[in-house]
Order: structure tokens, then sequence, then C-alpha cells
């Protein structure tokens, strides 16, 4: 799955795959899917919203934004220098973090339907 949005006026490719995670991994030391976990538990599963803002860890999800775009464009610098980049990064803007936070569910979902019968 890929998105341009924009960003501080900028526009800015994201891309979610399989790799991702990886990348995550190694430029953070850290599984992808229990940070994820962590940020599912500060959201309302079904508007998207952020129902404790709290429980949010806004530096892992910094983090997994930056390894998406970093999927999507190898060249950009580490995480820190990438965000110094922009005057505004709104990571929790309504119509970015829902993206976002699909993005990030995609590559931990499966595309295969249940052969089990109810």
């Amino acid at each position: 799955m890929e998105k341009i949005m924009t960003i501080d006026g900028r526009q800015v490719k994201f891309k979610s795959t399989a790799a991702y995670l990886l990348k995550y991994k190694a430029q953070f030391g850290r599984d992808a899917i229990q940070d994820l976990v962590k940020v599912l538990e500060s959201v309302d599963s079904k508007t998207k919203e952020i129902k404790d803002i709290s429980a949010l860890d806004l530096g892992v999800f910094y983090d997994m934004v930056w390894a998406l775009a970093k999927q999507a464009d190898p060249t950009i610098p580490p995480p820190m220098e990438w965000l110094d980049g922009f005057d505004t990064f709104p990571l929790l803007d309504k119509e970015n973090f829902p993206v976002w936070l699909e993005m990030i569910q995609s590559s931990f979902s499966s595309s295969v339907k249940s052969k089990k019968k109810a």
C-alpha cells in the first residue's frame, strides 16, 4: 500500500510492505507488532480516533511513520534528522492519523479468507 500525503506543505510518500517491519526492527531494535499493540490500546477500533492520549507513545508512532516513509524512499535521512526537516508534522491530525494507522495495520493483516464455516 502506498500513499502520498501533504506534510508541512510537501508531498511525502509512505509505503507499507512486509519489508517495512524489518526496516523498523533494524532501525529501532524493537518488534513492530509489539509496538503496534501498544498503539492500538489507545485507539478506538471503530472510529480510529485516539481514545486515551496518555496511553499513546508518540515516539513509537513517529518511528512507525518514519519506517513507512523510509520504505517509500530509501534516501530519507535517519528519523531525527528527517523530522527536523519539517516545521510542523501533524502526527495526530484527524486526516493523517487514520491513514498511517491503516498502513501500519495492513502489513499485519491477512488477505486470505478463512475456510472455516461458522
